[in-house]
């Protein structure tokens, strides 16, 4: 195999220095996968004598996503309510915990905005730049990881569930639904929402590459995400096993659930009633 960046692309080099130096970033895990997130375009993408527009384009792609992955409602919401989202209720900064410590009109609310969002950002790619197969999947996979990684909130987003949605929605509205309705089954049965996003990212690949006659280079860039979502949600599945994750049904057995989370003293006093009631008015 040949190794990467012997192809001469300065211009492609001189954005790869940029945007993966830890001074830019300063995080360990988004320098990784940037590396490889840029390092699969480059190396599986079949490039003409405009090689350097191609990937400049991708660039480009890439950061309409990741900026559009990066406007937050439920934090902009909870910070005009007073707080930071981050530091109550599951800790992140996404829709599931916007009904958590919100209420589910603000939570439905954040879920639309990010849904829409992601499917925004993979169909304007498309539009600008059609010439460009992959335009849509890194654009896609970018905002999910600008959702996650936003550079405005110092890299502490939320875990990408809703921004998956609408990349799955941008692809092929049939494949959302039928993703919706397994998952909607899927999560009544174990009670964690955090399933959801682990099982979603893991088939969507598989779906994708089944159906776009095994298009390996879409289906490794979708695999990033799919790694991103999995790490953000390794501390879930730890808390799962320890007892100490929200159960979905804390939406209509809360004060059932308060009372289970109290005993394992992972209690947050914002999701008491009162203080609940403060935060909707």
């Amino acid at each position: 195999m040949t190794p990467l960046f012997q192809k001469n692309i300065p211009l492609f080099m001189l954005l790869f220095n940029l945007f993966s130096s830890k001074n830019f970033f300063h995080s360990h895990v988004l320098d990784k996968i940037l590396f490889l997130y840029y390092n699969i375009i480059e190396y599986l993408l079949p490039l003409d004598n405009g090689e350097n527009v191609m990937i400049f384009k991708l660039f480009l792609c890439a950061l309409i996503g990741y900026l559009i992955g990066g406007i937050n409602p439920s934090y902009m919401i909870a910070r005009i309510k007073g707080f930071d989202i981050r530091k109550h209720g599951s800790g992140n900064a996404g829709a599931s915990n916007a009904v958590i410590t919100m209420g589910k009109k603000i939570g439905v609310i954040s879920a639309l905005f990010d849904i829409f969002k992601a499917y925004a950002a993979v169909k304007l790619s498309v539009y600008l730049f059609s010439e460009a197969a992959l335009a849509g999947v890194v654009a896609g996979v970018s905002c999910i990881i600008g959702h996650i990684f936003p550079i405005i909130m110092k890299f502490r987003g939320g875990k990408g569930l809703a921004c998956l949605g609408g990349v799955v929605l941008a692809f092929h509205p049939l494949v959302f639904l039928a993703l919706f309705i397994a998952e909607l089954i899927l999560v009544l049965l174990v009670d964690y929402i955090c399933i959801v996003p682990i099982t979603a990212s893991i088939v969507f690949p598989i779906i994708y590459y089944n159906m776009t006659e095994k298009a390996l280079a879409g289906t490794l860039i979708y695999c990033i995400a799919t790694a991103v979502i999995l790490y953000k949600h390794i501390e879930n599945l730890k808390r799962i096993r320890n007892g100490t994750e929200a159960h979905l049904s804390f939406l209509w057995k809360r004060k059932t659930e308060i009372e289970r989370l109290k005993e394992q003293k992972v209690y947050d006093p914002l999701l008491d009633e009162e203080n609940q009631e403060e935060i909707k008015e």
